[in-house]
């Protein structure tokens, strides 16, 4: 055979053999884009030996105007909705909080309340109670007390708290993110959006105490002196509820709607699900497990 053809033979045979179509190939680089075509927001990609795969194009039934799915271990997005759409965090906010936080203070760190009437959700904190930044971390992150928030900025520096926390935001390149206040009460200037809230998400998650925290359901702390007690109970009714979510974090106001971030493990595959500005944060949520569960799988 002349030399022309026969690499005009090679050349077609590889073509055809690697024409990528429908097959597992094409669904890898379009529903995985992001991991593929763009630099990463964050920490720096593990070594997988999997890449998770969308087998099909139906639409989960949610109400959420703002929705992001990422697989953890890649962070391969796998749903996207307004993804970089501006919402009001509400208290998804804490999450920056805690983080920010976490920084500045020791576990036993004695913090003396002051300054913490606030509205919304609160934990019950009294004026001049002496508590432990780990239990205001609980206070925070479980019930979602605003005065928790408020108690740690207020005893940091309250001007100088929230400037690291836009501080934390640009580390964690949460760029269509700002913060205001602590604990995510509505300002015009506080937004923030699903993709940026997924990567606090993972900076949280990468962090093995505040992770264990917020897959707490309920708990009693007290203050140093055994003055004051506090009863906390998780404010997301899904932990225990569905198999396998394991936290993260609640949020809501008139003006946000329902929000929620949530952790959630399947057969040692692991997911943030990030639902901003629904009518329903719970059912989305729900809706949005069973479309991963019936829709994700894993090409070796």
């Amino acid at each position: 055979m002349h030399k022309r053809h026969l690499i005009f033979v090679i050349l077609f045979t590889l073509l055809i053999l690697f024409y990528p179509g429908n097959s597992d190939y094409f669904q890898i680089f379009a529903f995985n884009r992001k991991l593929f075509g763009q630099k990463q927001t964050s920490l720096s990609l593990k070594p997988v030996g999997k890449i998770p795969v969308v087998k099909s194009l139906y639409q989960p039934n949610t109400s959420a105007e703002g929705i992001y799915i990422v697989e953890l271990s890649t962070f391969t997005p796998l749903y996207e909705h307004n993804t970089n759409q501006t919402f009001f965090p509400a208290s998804t906010t804490k999450v920056i909080t805690a983080l920010t936080a976490y920084d500045l203070f020791q576990l036993d760190d004695v913090i003396t309340v002051k300054n913490v009437a606030v509205e919304g959700q609160t934990m019950g904190l009294v004026e001049g109670e002496r508590i432990t930044f780990e239990n205001l971390l609980y206070g925070m992150l479980i019930h979602s007390g605003n005065d928790a928030a408020y108690a740690i900025a207020n005893f940091y520096g309250y001007d100088k708290f929230v400037e690291l926390m836009n501080k934390k935001a640009a580390d964690l390149q949460m760029k269509n993110s700002h913060f205001t206040n602590p604990a995510g009460l509505d300002d015009l200037n506080q937004y923030s959006t699903p993709f940026d809230l997924t990567l606090a998400a993972r900076e949280l998650l990468n962090n093995k105490f505040l992770k264990k925290i917020v897959s707490i359901k309920e708990i009693t702390i007290a203050d140093v002196d055994y003055k004051y007690f506090h009863s906390l109970t998780n404010v997301n009714k899904l932990l225990g509820e569905i198999h396998g979510i394991g936290g993260l974090k609640t949020g809501h106001t008139e003006n946000a709607g329902d929000n929620l971030i949530s952790f959630f493990r399947n057969n040692d595959n692991e997911y943030v699900i990030t639902v901003l500005k629904s009518l329903d944060r719970f059912e989305d949520t729900k809706n949005l497990v069973k479309w991963i569960n019936d829709n994700v799988d894993y090409w070796k």
